[in-house]
C-alpha cells in the first residue's frame, strides 16, 4: 500500500514530531501512522427524520473502516430540512446549505490532509453538497445514502411529505374533512429518512449509484431497515479498498457517467432540482456539461417507472421491484447507458450489472421494459423563449396537455401567491409569474411546493401554469416551470411582466413566451431599477452577492464563467 499523505507528512522527521503528539492524544499508536486516514463525512442531525437515523450508519462506518484497516476520522456537515423550512424564511438557506456543505467537506478533507472520505447524508442537498465536497478533493470517496423513508399510511392510502401539503390545498377548497386532513398530518412521516417518493434526496442518491460513487443497490433502502447498515459497512470496506488502489472520483465521475446519471434520472421521473445539481456537479469536476444536455438526453431516454410525484410508487416500492440495478440493466440492454464506466468497486458499471436480469419482474408494477415506457420521452424539458433565453426547467410527465396561453397573475414573493390560492382567486387559465425567488433575488432560490401543492388541491394542476425564477421541490408536478434564467433580479424579463400579459407555456415546442410586443418590452426594461439586495450580511449576503445563474447550477466558485 502507498504510504498516506499524513503518514508522509508526519514522519519526515522530528519537526513533525507535534504532529504526531495530536494524534496520540486520541488513543493512535505509532504503528497507526501507516494505514490511510478515512474521513467520515457524518450529516447527523436531530432537526429532521430526513437525518435523524444516521448515527449508527456512521459508527458502523467506523468500526467497518477500522477492521479493514483504516484509521477513522469523523467529522459533522450541516443539513437543513426542506419539507420543515418549506413556505417559510429558513428555505432561502437550503440551496445555500448545498455550497456549505460541499465547503466543510473540502477544508476538512484538505486540511486534515486525509487520504479518503465517506460521505453520509440524507436530506436533498445533502447529496450534491456531498458530490462537490468529493469532486473539489478528489482523494478516493464513497457516497453512502442515509436511506429513503417508508410510506404514511392513512385510510388505506399511502402517504408521502407531499401529501401534507396536497392536503392543505384540499382542505381550504372544503374538498376534505377536519378528521381526514388531521390524519394525514399526523401519519404521512412515519419514521426515519428522507422523503420516499422520487423526489430529490432519492433522485440524486439513485443517480449516485448510475455515477459509479455508490454501491448498487444501496440507495432505494430504508433507513430503519438492517440491510442500510450492512451496505454502509460494505462502502466503508470499498473505500479503504479504493485508497489503496489510488481509485479517485476524477476517474470516475466523467461526462459519459454524467450522462449515465442523467439517463438514469430521466427514466426514473426524478426531481427537477437534479437539472441544478448536476449543473454544479459538473463544475465542481471540471466536467463540460450544459442546460442543453439535459434536453439532449431527455428525447432519448424513455420513462419506465411509475413513482410519485406523478406516478403511484414511493422508492421502497422500487427496491422491492428490483431498485436501481434493474432498471438501469433494462437501460444498458437497450444502448442508453455507457456500461464502460468506472464505478468506486473498480469495475465498469457493465460489470458491476452482469447478474442482474434483463427483464424485470412480472409481479411487480413499478418499473417497465422499454417497449411499455409510461412516456417515449423524458419528463425534464429545457424550455427557452424570451421569458427563458438561458433556459428554464420543465417537468413535464403526470399531464394531460402541458400547453397553456393564459393571463398573467404576477407575484414578487411566494406568500403572497400562496394567499391567492387559499382565497380562491385563482382561475383555470391563469399562468402564475412568482419572481425575485432566484439566486441572487430572494437570495438562494426557494422551492415553492406549497403554492404548487395548494394548487393541486384545489383542482388545478391541468389548468393553471406556475413559472418562476426560485425551484421546485422533488416533490412537485403540475404545469411548473422553474430555474426560468436570467432571473428577476438580475434583469430577467420574468421581473417585467405585468398583470394581465399573455403567456404561453409549450412543453411540446419547449417554449416559454413572453406575448408582448418587442417596443413594448423595450420600454419596460428602459425604465427597470435593480432592487436593493434584500440582505447585507451572514451567508445569505454572501450568495446573493457569488452564486452564479441557475442556467449554470447556482453555484458559487464559479469566477471563471
Amino acid at each position: 500500500m502507498t504510504a498516506n499523505r499524513r503518514s508522509r507528512n508526519i514522519t519526515e522527521g522530528v519537526a513533525r514530531a507535534p504532529n504526531r503528539s495530536m494524534y496520540y492524544a486520541m488513543g493512535y499508536k505509532k504503528s497507526d501512522f501507516a494505514n490511510p486516514m478515512i474521513g467520515i463525512a457524518n450529516g447527523h442531525s436531530t432537526i429532521t427524520p430526513c437525518n435523524s437515523g444516521l448515527q449508527p450508519l456512521a459508527d458502523a462506518a467506523v468500526e467497518a473502516v477500522r477492521a479493514a484497516g483504516g484509521n477513522p476520522q469523523t467529522f459533522g456537515t450541516p443539513t437543513i430540512s426542506d419539507g420543515m423550512s418549506m413556505g417559510t424564511e429558513g428555505m432561502k438557506y437550503s440551496l445555500i446549505s448545498r455550497e456549505v456543505i460541499g465547503d466543510c467537506i473540502e477544508t476538512a478533507v484538505q486540511g486534515q490532509w486525509m487520504d479518503g472520505v465517506l460521505v453520509l447524508g440524507g436530506c436533498d442537498k445533502n447529496m450534491p453538497g456531498g458530490m462537490m465536497g468529493i469532486l473539489r478533493c478528489n482523494v478516493p470517496a464513497i457516497y453512502v445514502y442515509g436511506g429513503t423513508i417508508k410510506p404514511g399510511h392513512w385510510k388505506g392510502k399511502d402517504l408521502t411529505v407531499v401529501s401534507i401539503f396536497e392536503a392543505v390545498g384540499e382542505f381550504s377548497r372544503g374538498r376534505m374533512s377536519q378528521e381526514d386532513f388531521e390524519g394525514i398530518e399526523q401519519n404521512a412521516v412515519p419514521g426515519t429518512g428522507s422523503c420516499g417518493g422520487m423526489y430529490t434526496a432519492n433522485t440524486m442518491s439513485s443517480s449516485f449509484e448510475a455515477l459509479g460513487m455508490s454501491l448498487l443497490g444501496s440507495s432505494t433502502m430504508a433507513n430503519p431497515d438492517h440491510e442500510k447498515l450492512d451496505s454502509t459497512q460494505a462502502s466503508a470496506r470499498v473505500l479503504v479498498q479504493a485508497v489503496r488502489n489510488n481509485l479517485r472520483p476524477l476517474d470516475i465521475v466523467t461526462r459519459k457517467s454524467i450522462e449515465n446519471a442523467v439517463t438514469l434520472i430521466m427514466a426514473t421521473g426524478g426531481s427537477t432540482n437534479a437539472v441544478l445539481h448536476y449543473l454544479a456537479i459538473a463544475h465542481s469536476a471540471g466536467i463540460e456539461w450544459t442546460i442543453d444536455d439535459f434536453e439532449r438526453v431527455r428525447k432519448r431516454v424513455p420513462v419506465i417507472c411509475d413513482l410519485k410525484p406523478s406516478g403511484q410508487y414511493v422508492a421502497t416500492d422500487l427496491h422491492r421491484a428490483g431498485g436501481i440495478p434493474q432498471v438501469m440493466k433494462i437501460l444498458l440492454d437497450a444502448g442508453l447507458m455507457h456500461g464502460d464506466c468506472m464505478t468506486i468497486t473498480g469495475r465498469t458499471l457493465a460489470e458491476e450489472l452482469a447478474n442482474v436480469p434483463s427483464v424485470p419482474r412480472a409481479d411487480q408494477h413499478v418499473i417497465f421494459p422499454i417497449s411499455k415506457a409510461l412516456y417515449k420521452e423524458g419528463h425534464l424539458a429545457i424550455l427557452k423563449g424570451n421569458l427563458s433565453p438561458e433556459g428554464a426547467v420543465a417537468k413535464i410527465t403526470g399531464l394531460k396537455s402541458p400547453v397553456i396561453t393564459g393571463p398573467a397573475r404576477v407575484f414578487d414573493d411566494e406568500q403572497s401567491a400562496m394567499t391567492a390560492i387559499m382565497d380562491n382567486k385563482i382561475n383555470a387559465g391563469d399562468v402564475l409569474v412568482l419572481r425575485y425567488l432566484g439566486p441572487k433575488g430572494a437570495p438562494g432560490m426557494p422551492e415553492m411546493l406549497a403554492p404548487t401543492s395548494a394548487i393541486i388541491g384545489a383542482g388545478l394542476g391541468e389548468s393553471v401554469a406556475l413559472i418562476t425564477d426560485g425551484r421546485f421541490s422533488g416533490g412537485t408536478w403540475g404545469m411548473v416551470v422553474g430555474h426560468v434564467a436570467p432571473e428577476a433580479a438580475a434583469g430577467g424579463l420574468i421581473g417585467l411582466v405585468k398583470e394581465g400579459d399573455s403567456i404561453t407555456v409549450d412543453a411540446h415546442a419547449l417554449l416559454l413566451q413572453l406575448n408582448v410586443a418587442d417596443a413594448e418590452i423595450a420600454k419596460r426594461k428602459a425604465a427597470w431599477r435593480a432592487p436593493a439586495p434584500r440582505y447585507t450580511r451572514g451567508v445569505l449576503a454572501k450568495f446573493a452577492k457569488l452564486a452564479s445563474s441557475a442556467s449554470k447550477g447556482a453555484v458559487t466558485d464559479g469566477f471563471e464563467d
